[in-house]
């Protein structure tokens, strides 16, 4: 199956507008052409005028599509609730023939259905004046109905011939993830020659406050609001707060800023209905040029087409360490630059700037027996390297097999417990991108200045593909910043893909949430074979033991008792007696998984059906993800105390034994006095605070079962060693 990333030749120039036409398209078969071999198409799309209403309230949720050849190549926003809808949306198109027109279809966007058309245009492009600006007003009609007015769109439109080659131009990545059985799509600027465009210049911070009289949308008269952001092609999805008007959302989280001079972050507000389409309560927008930087401000938004305030904290701050460059130029192999580096993490510089845990540099040397994705038997790699939602490329390397990039990528660490992922992919310029393989790397895993081999893996991360992938990476950071970004809520990623029903991910999660289970079960049948005499000297020595701690139990025993066993289970580790074994059900179910996600969901006369029983489905996701959710903590104590990831493990001994020190030191009286005045104070003290849990937030670090699967190394062909490398021929 292709991967959801698609590459499309796209850009951004601004346009002015000097000449007006009015067409729809005409045959363009007899027209003669100069062609310079590629044009490029500037489009602005800008808006609508007296389009159809397809919903039952008399309106609309307009988007639109552009075709060439059959091939889409653009796809705007919705505007909900709108007849008269403005994008403002550009968009750059490589057109190989001017003979082929561009399309322009109109369609009603409903959530879990199928998209009720509203008109279609299209534009011979042959009817347009080289590098000149025209504004386009095309009547949408349809071809069933021809004499239905269904409204006009306007476009402002620039066509100019394309010098240098195809390969050249900035393409657009887009990844797309399913919602229902649609597809939404976020863009990601790439290019080999235009790098800086996709190097972000500062950080915007963003913290969700609150709402205020937010419309009420349901029938018991209020809401279950959440909240949307979109900077570019960065998008944020707040969490779902039930039944209320006025929602404390307490959440923060990051967007890259790319332009100096700032941009726009859209935000809209959204009722949450379970089995039908959720209601639109309302948008505003953020213009980030008008803020100073370096500064915080407080935002009390109004929402346009609704009723309501919502509450933001804003702040911009120069950009991260981040960079991509040659192999030849390497900031760790600067001595200079390095003792730089170590200085700025170094353990006396602990509480200058907490956010900043640490530095990553990525070598991305080369790849060998990659999988052939043309039908040449070659491929055209490149790489994808993500931190978090950090996210930079490589260049591409055509026809090859073996290909060579020699690009070093720096990242800031916010969270030494992130992942590291590196995707590699075929690049296709007429359809999406094939995946090739991934590997999945956590920070805390990497060995410093090791040139590894990694097997390339599957989507899933659960078994290999063809190829191996060569690394070296580098990790510097301070482990006292590193502990304390521990205890506090983790970032979340921009955009994931959205949970849906899944047989076999149900039954995953049910095995899972079973085991953990059947460890109390096990745990309860011992003591009470204890209780029965069933084994006379077990018994005796329980009840002993029973007598003695009860006897002579202080509270400072609880921390202790949890000491001692991540300590016993340490020297079992060191002295070669580790009783943790592979985790093969695991393994096996995310195979099964695996296939089934490989089937895509399909329109068919099922589509009434399937809405009828939507709301029985969310319920068995919620199901399957509160499954999840418990499972993983399960798994997430255990493998605490199992040493999975040593540098938690110790983290979690100190803690507990500084918990130790104070219950043996302090009454539990003047401890529970301090956390009680610090609850009620809190609030008082910093009013804007995200609420959190830090054992919580430490135990979120910790991987569940099928995350140790998924990260799991696996061991490469003897055949591929970097001292054989110059013996093979690349591809």
């Amino acid at each position: 199956m292709l991967d959801s990333y698609k590459l499309r030749s796209v850009c951004s120039l601004p346009f002015v507008s000097d000449k007006k036409i009015n067409t729809v398209g005409t045959s363009n078969a007899d027209v003669p052409l100069a062609d310079p071999g590629m044009y490029q198409l500037d489009i602005t799309l800008r808006r609508g005028q007296s389009l159809a209403a397809r919903d039952r309230g008399g309106t609309s949720d307009p988007y639109v599509k552009f075709k060439i050849g059959r091939k889409e190549v653009f796809r705007s926003k919705i505007i909900h609730k709108n007849l008269n809808p403005v994008w403002e949306e550009k968009s750059c198109i490589l057109v190989e023939h001017l003979r082929e027109p561009l399309y322009i279809k109109v369609f009603d966007y409903d959530f879990g259905l199928q998209d009720d058309f509203m008109g279609s245009a299209f534009l011979d492009l042959t009817q347009l004046e080289l590098n000149r600006s025209t504004d386009v007003t095309l009547p949408l009609k349809d071809p069933h109905y021809p004499d239905h007015d269904l409204g006009v769109i306007l476009l402002s439109v620039i066509l100019s011939p394309k010098e240098g080659e195809p390969r050249d131009v900035t393409m657009l990545m887009r990844k797309s993830w399913k919602r229902s059985s649609k597809f939404q799509t976020q863009s990601l600027r790439l290019s080999d020659q235009h790098r800086k465009s996709h190097l972000w210049r500062g950080i915007v911070s963003i913290t969700l406050i609150e709402g205020r009289d937010l419309k009420a949308m349901d029938s018991n008269g209020l809401s279950d609001p959440y909240v949307k952001f979109r900077l570019g092609h960065q998008k944020y999805k707040s969490k779902i707060m039930p039944k209320t008007l006025n929602p404390q959302w307490r959440e923060q989280f990051d967007f890259h800023l790319y332009e100096e001079r700032g941009g726009i972050i859209d935000i809209t507000a959204w009722d949450k209905d379970a089995g039908k389409r959720d209601d639109f309560i309302g948008r505003c927008q953020v213009d980030l040029s008008s803020l100073s930087r370096e500064q915080t401000h407080k935002l009390e938004l109004q929402l346009e087409e609704g009723a309501g305030h919502l509450v933001l904290l804003v702040t911009l701050t120069a950009s991260a360490t981040v960079s991509i460059s040659d192999l030849s130029v390497n900031s760790l192999e600067d001595q200079k630059e390095r003792e730089e580096i170590l200085k700025r993490y170094s353990p006396l510089r602990i509480f200058h700037n907490l956010k900043d845990v640490g530095f990553l540099q990525v070598k991305v040397i080369r790849a060998e027996g990659l999988m052939a994705a043309d039908v040449t038997g070659k491929s055209d790699p490149f790489c994808v390297v993500e931190l978090n939602n950090d996210r930079l490329l490589t260049h591409t390397v055509y026809k090859n097999l073996n290909p060579e990039w020699n690009k070093v990528f720096t990242f800031n660490i916010k969270d030494i417990h992130s992942v590291l992922e590196v995707t590699v992919y075929d690049e296709d310029r007429d359809r999406s991108a094939d995946f090739l393989g991934k590997v999945a790397i956590p920070l805390l895993s990497i060995q410093n200045g090791e040139q590894k081999a990694y097997v390339l893996k599957n989507k899933q991360l659960t078994g290999p593909t063809k190829g191996v992938i060569y690394l070296e990476i580098d990790v510097i950071f301070n482990a006292v910043k590193a502990s304390l970004r521990t205890l506090i809520p983790k970032e979340q990623k921009y955009i994931e893909e959205e949970n849906r029903l899944s047989k076999q991910l149900l039954l995953r999660n049910f095995i899972r949430m079973k085991r953990c289970v059947m460890v109390l079960v096990n745990a309860a049948y011992y003591i009470n074979s204890c209780f029965d005499w069933d084994s006379p000297p077990r018994s005796l020595a329980a009840f002993v033991l029973f007598l003695f701690v009860v006897w002579n139990f202080e509270l400072y025993m609880i921390p202790l008792v949890l000491l001692l066993l991540l300590t016993w289970n340490y020297f079992l580790i060191i002295s070669g007696k580790d009783n943790r074994q592979r985790d093969t059900v695991v393994e096996d179910m995310l195979e099964d998984e695996e296939e089934e996600d490989d089937k895509d969901d399909k329109d068919s006369e099922k589509k009434g059906f399937i809405n009828k029983i939507y709301a029985i489905q969310e319920v068995c996701v919620s199901v399957q993800n509160i499954l999840d959710e418990v499972a993983s903590l399960g798994e997430r104590i255990k493998n605490t105390f199992n040493w999975t990831v040593p540098f938690l493990s110790w983290l979690a001994i100190v803690a507990l034994c500084v918990f130790t020190v104070i219950l043996y030191f302090i009454p539990l009286r003047y401890i529970v006095l301090v956390w009680g005045i610090n609850k009620f104070t809190k609030k008082l003290r910093s009013p804007y605070a995200i609420d959190n849990n830090e054992l919580l937030d430490f135990l979120s670090r910790v991987p569940s079962d099928v995350q140790v699967v998924q990260y799991q190394e696996l061991k490469p062909d003897p055949s591929h060693s970097p001292y054989k490398r110059k013996k093979n021929n690349p591809g």
